[in-house]
């Protein structure tokens, strides 16, 4: 992912107002982001902690879109599987995101959601090469493969958002 400013990240936002995305809070290491590592851009505002943000590149430009994360966090009672990243190994919690969709719809109240890393660490999951075995004789296209996968059911979910 190439380095976006704040004014692209907030006029990319397709299921928030106006004023909702000159109000969000930017994730507190934006300035030292490691941008070629992301597929994505994904953060918890830090002044809301249920409000999250999803920032995609996509081929008629970026796509942004605002989340809402469940009162009390992630139940303790099972594992889930962030629909993302699909990592099998991470520890993190993941949540239910939530997301108005896009448009009249949204403003009807409609939602989409999914589950994502609680806190959107999928590029960094996807990037954990897998050990060498004979199921994965090469790692490092396991995690290309990885890489794929990520952005591709990213942009599904965004999709779904936007009512597509």
């Amino acid at each position: 992912m190439q380095k976006i400013t704040a004014q692209q990240i907030r006029s990319s936002f397709v299921n928030a107002s106006r004023s909702e995305a000159a109000k969000l809070t930017l994730p507190r290491t934006y300035d030292t982001l490691k941008w070629d590592s992301l597929d994505f851009l994904g953060w918890r505002d830090p002044k809301l902690p249920l409000r999250g943000y999803l920032v995609l590149p996509r081929p008629g430009g970026l796509t942004g879109i605002m989340l809402r994360a469940p009162e009390g966090g992630a139940k303790k009672r099972r594992s889930v599987l962030c629909e993302l990243c699909r990592d099998v190994f991470s520890k993190d919690d993941v949540l239910m995101w939530v997301a108005k969709r896009a448009g009249q719809s949204g403003r009807d109240g409609n939602t989409v959601g999914t589950l994502i890393c609680a806190d959107f660490l999928c590029c960094d999951n996807v990037r954990v090469e897998p050990p060498a075995n004979e199921i994965n004789l090469d790692p490092a296209a396991v995690v290309l493969r990885q890489i794929d996968g990520l952005t591709a059911r990213t942009g599904l979910f965004l999709d779904r958002v936007q009512g597509r």
